[in-house]
């Protein structure tokens, strides 16, 4: 390889992770906008994060065929374009359609702690126009990560040649996509403080603004670098399959159903839980959810530095092992082993410092973001391996199965409501068996007789 192709190379590689950190950017912040909104409408919390993921069920199949059309470098670009004009609505929706009732929700129930005691109250909430254009801009969002997510995972395999190295890439963008994944909700606190019924959009605004502002210079950026596109302008090959006629992609694609579950729905009902255990203290619970999510920081960067020494069939049976073994130590160990942790609580209107008892069970299932961590990169790389001229279909189609991060979180806190917070982690030790299943037996490619060039 020449030195003017590898400098081009490094920087197609650096430019890659850059957009692989800016969708978490854009991704979370569905979690702190939902509290924003949720103020006004107690019902909408999770709407946000719902139409992002939804979006990948609509753009999946689409973002791959833009590959096979237009190149990684141009479905980019389009994606980037989109993004900003997702992220001025949501912006908009912070000064237009708040006056505008659309429809009035009568009755509606509204659960919450008050010394200690939970209350429930109903009431009739206005639903305004401003709330519908947020949604719109969520929904747009998500086709823009949507595709960018089409984008950087395959280049990064490419740019890696595959194999160990290729999932090396991808750990190394998932680990800048950690981070900015805890970087959102902590600026989104320092903005707001404490949510109250006065919070709204336009307290969140330069969160929107650092989005647009990241977007145009990531625009201008991969305009001018030069990407490899290995597969533009052969539209004239002969696709005699498709990417699941693979059975490690097949398989692979319901790993990746399951995975994004798994990621959304540990720290979720682990929240869900301990606020509940703590009788509404969400501080609590909010600080044992990121703990997660800092957990898959600390995995993802472990993980670009072994993965180019350690074969990701290996990484993946080992985590997927791991993750098991934690949630049965969590859903076995008695609630009654606890610790303390000081929280600041309300009683009769003033605010005092309390000690409150943490089951020990839940630094168990917070530790499993050291094993979720890797999950993503590893079950790409292993789907995509060999697939050839059938890659940029097969990343399509691994988007859309994205939509499991909003399907199974909902079966799991549905069984959550029925049996217990604890009992849903059952749900999860079972996708995570699938995925070992994977890692040891599915991921292993029997269709090397199908012409791939």
């Amino acid at each position: 390889m020449t030195e003017s192709k590898k400098n081009s190379n490094l920087i197609a590689i650096i430019t890659m992770c850059f957009i692989f950190a800016m969708i978490s950017f854009v991704t979370n912040m569905g979690a702190p906008f939902g509290n924003v909104w949720g103020q006004q409408f107690p019902f909408a919390k999770a709407w946000g994060n719902l139409m992002n993921f939804a979006a990948y069920l609509f753009m999946g199949i689409p973002a791959g065929k833009m590959l096979i059309k237009y190149g990684y470098k141009k479905t980019a670009l389009i994606a980037l374009i989109v993004g900003i004009i997702g992220l001025v609505l949501q912006y908009l929706s912070s000064i237009v359609g708040d006056s505008i009732t659309v429809f009035v929700y009568e009755n509606y129930e509204i659960s919450g702690w008050v010394n200690g005691v939970k209350e429930t109250t109903t009431q009739d909430i206005n639903v305004t126009l401003n709330l519908f254009i947020y949604l719109i801009g969520a929904f747009i969002c998500g086709f823009c990560v949507c595709m960018l997510n089409t984008v950087v995972n395959p280049m990064l395999n490419i740019l890696g040649g595959g194999g160990n190295r290729g999932n090396q890439y991808i750990q190394i963008g998932g680990t800048l996509n950690s981070l900015t994944a805890t970087l959102t909700p902590l600026l989104a606190g320092l903005l707001v403080g404490e949510v109250t019924k006065d919070t709204s959009m336009s307290d969140v605004s330069p969160l929107l603004f650092i989005g647009i502002g990241v977007f145009a210079i990531s625009y201008f950026i991969i305009r001018s670098v030069n990407i490899p596109e290995p597969n533009l302008g052969k539209e004239q090959l002969k696709y005699e399959k498709s990417p699941l006629a693979f059975r490690h992609c097949l398989l692979g694609v319901i790993a990746i159903f399951f995975y994004v579950g798994i990621e959304i729905g540990i720290p979720m009902e682990l929240n869900f839980y301990i606020t509940d255990f703590t009788k509404g203290s969400a501080a609590i619970g909010g600080i044992l959810a990121a703990s997660y999510w800092i957990m898959m920081l600390v995995g993802r960067a472990s993980s670009s530095a072994l993965s180019g020494k350690i074969s990701t069939r290996t990484q993946l049976t080992f985590v997927s092992s791991l993750a098991i073994i934690l949630l049965l130590i969590g859903i076995f160990m008695p609630e009654s082993s606890t610790f303390n942790v000081s929280a600041e609580e309300t009683i009769n209107g003033v605010k005092q410092s309390v000690e409150k008892p943490i089951p020990i069970k839940c630094i168990f299932i917070a530790a499993c973001g050291l094993c979720t961590s890797i999950m993503w990169g590893g079950i790409f790389n292993l789907s995509v391996e060999g697939l050839g001229k059938y890659t940029e279909a097969a990343s399509g189609i691994f988007m859309t199965l994205v939509v499991g991060g909003g399907i199974m979180p909902l079966i799991q806190d549905s069984i959550a409501t029925s049996t217990g917070y604890i009992n849903s982690y059952w749900l999860v030790i079972a996708m995570l068996a699938y995925i070992l299943f994977y890692a040891l037996i599915g991921s292993k490619n029997v269709n090397k007789d199908i012409p791939v060039d």
